[in-house]
């Protein structure tokens, strides 16, 4: 009977049957897994154990296994930037912790399968990461392994190495697969928007939401009143958040298309979106974060060619202007805004004077105390590995030895200074696979910027102005490589992932030229024209 079918009419028959039975699986495993994950969530909340939360995440993990399968690549640019704690795990780790590996591992599975997969090659960045790599495992290995206090282990600074790995590795997991052009605009807004959530995170001890605090952890402004009664309080998390904007409009629309937009409502969006984001760094309370944004837009400036133009003498008029507008009042500004801009030569309260004096002092004292035992360690760094009695006890009693290096931040490799977090704890051959990788990504990026699509030049712009001024930051300000390297790895690997790789010249297409509207071609025009 089943001969006398049409074909068409089988092979109906056949998909409704595959269809069936696909359903009564997924019923099979979902609804058992729905009901143990609502039982152990009533525990959670009854006896208020981790242990319950972790088997819940754990649950809700298979169950988006699906959607991590097909959204992997733009849920790891999410989390990339994104201030979210998994609070179920032991530690807290950030959600960047998760789904780099997850990604990756989804990625090289697909690699496996499908013939037709294939990483993005750059095999320049590829050979100093994986040099990094090298000397980071073998390393820890003659320093005292990994050692991770969370999970009950006597040494500690196995956090450390994660941090470094999973930023390395994360350049991987970004060029898994490369970004499809259609959808650029909205990748980057994925990568860079999500670091907004930070500003949620000064929530967490002003407000009574229990939430706030398990997502987001204590705000750093807190745990720096805490640890010094008499510090400037920071709004850290508003701070982030207008970095993350910032950087937004600077690789979405650049400063050109922000400054001479065609459409007046346009334009004046863009700049009081950049003017506000550039604000709310200042109430972060790091004189790094200001420096690191007026760095990236001054290099992004020259690169888009406007230095030639009449907007020079015309951003310099207005940035005169606003100066002497503000710093007559700089007294009265809030205690954080005082101390972003207490390198400057301005009046500001003493008391935030002092704090931030004394922050940098006992920065220079520790680089002071810590350099002669950098030739010691040259060949073999000293790692991250440390006994938690040590640390506790040498800690404890560290704001009352006299030697500095004996403090508990130069006791966790906390120097706030790059090159030395990286040297001191890796030794020379960390220092120059970090050199090597450093100079290779900016190597990689101005080539896309020169060489990359037209369509993509705002982008490329922009990444090799925020990778440049990272590395001027971390190698002449400051610095710290388990957190940098990642921030590194992303702009990077966002890069080459948008590009397909490494771009090279092409002769037969000349460069494009930027074209100015006819309301901005004024503007475009050289600021002091040649003679003839």
């Amino acid at each position: 009977m089943l001969r006398s079918q049409p074909r068409a009419a089988r092979i109906s028959d056949c998909m409704n049957n595959t269809a069936l039975l696909r359903a009564l699986v997924i019923y099979a495993v979902c609804v058992p897994l729905a009901i143990l994950a609502g039982y152990w969530l009533m525990l959670a909340v009854n006896e208020e154990t981790r242990f319950s939360f972790g088997v819940v995440g754990t649950l809700l993990l298979v169950l988006c296994l699906p959607i991590l399968l097909r959204w992997h690549n733009p849920l790891l640019l999410l989390a990339w930037n994104l201030p979210v704690a998994i609070f179920f795990i032991n530690g807290a780790p950030n959600m960047f912790l998760l789904m780099v590996p997850v990604s990756l591992l989804i990625s090289i599975l697909q690699r496996a399968t499908n013939p037709k997969f294939h990483f993005v090659r750059a095999p320049q960045i590829t050979l100093p990461l994986c040099a990094l790599i090298l000397v980071i495992l073998i390393t820890a290995k003659l320093t005292g392994g990994f050692g991770l206090r969370s999970m009950g282990g006597s040494v500690m600074g196995g956090r450390k190495y994660i941090f470094l790995l999973v930023g390395i590795f994360g350049y991987f997991a970004l060029t898994a697969q490369r970004i499809p052009p259609q959808r650029a605009r909205l990748y980057t807004a994925l990568f860079f928007l999500s670091g907004v959530a930070s500003a949620l995170s000064d929530l967490a001890t002003r407000f009574p939401i229990p939430v706030v605090p398990l997502l987001f952890g204590e705000d750093i402004s807190m745990l720096t009143a805490r640890f010094n009664p008499y510090s400037t309080l920071r709004f850290a998390g508003v701070g982030l958040a207008g970095t993350a904007v910032f950087t937004y409009m600077l690789v979405r629309h650049g400063i050109r298309d922000s400054f001479l937009a065609p459409s007046l409502n346009v334009r004046l969006f863009r700049m009081m979106a950049l003017f506000l984001s550039f604000a709310a760094i200042f109430f972060g309370g790091f004189r790094s974060a200001v420096l690191f944004a007026a760095l990236v837009f001054l290099l992004q400036f020259f690169l888009e060619g406007l230095h030639r133009t009449k907007l020079l003498p015309i951003g310099l008029f207005l940035a005169s202007l606003t100066a002497m507008t503000c710093l007559p009042f700089t007294e009265k500004l809030p205690p954080a805004v005082q101390r972003s801009i207490c390198f400057l030569p301005v009046q500001v309260d003493p008391s935030v004077r002092m704090d931030a004096q004394a922050s940098l002092d006992w920065r220079v004292k520790m680089w002071q105390a810590i350099l002669p035992e950098v030739p010691q360690h040259l060949l073999l760094g000293t790692g991250y590995a440390i006994a938690t009695s040590d640390f506790q006890f040498m800690g404890n009693s560290a704001f009352h030895e006299i030697n500095p290096a004996q403090q508990a931040l130069a006791l966790a490799g906390d120097f706030h200074n790059g090159p030395l977090s990286v040297i001191l704890p890796f030794g020379i051959w960390g220092m120059v696979a970090m050199v090597w990788f450093v100079l290779a990504g900016i190597w990689a990026l101005y080539r896309n910027y020169r060489y990359g699509d037209p369509e993509f030049k705002i982008i490329n712009t922009a990444l090799f102005a925020l990778f440049v001024s990272r590395a001027l930051m971390f190698f002449f300000a400051a610095g710290f490589f388990q957190l940098d390297i990642a921030a590194f790895a992303g702009y990077l690997g966002f890069g080459i992932a948008l590009n397909g790789g490494i771009c090279r010249r092409n002769a037969s297409v000349p460069a494009p030229q930027p074209v100015g509207k006819p309301a901005a071609a004024l503007l475009l025009q050289p600021a002091f024209p040649r003679q003839a």
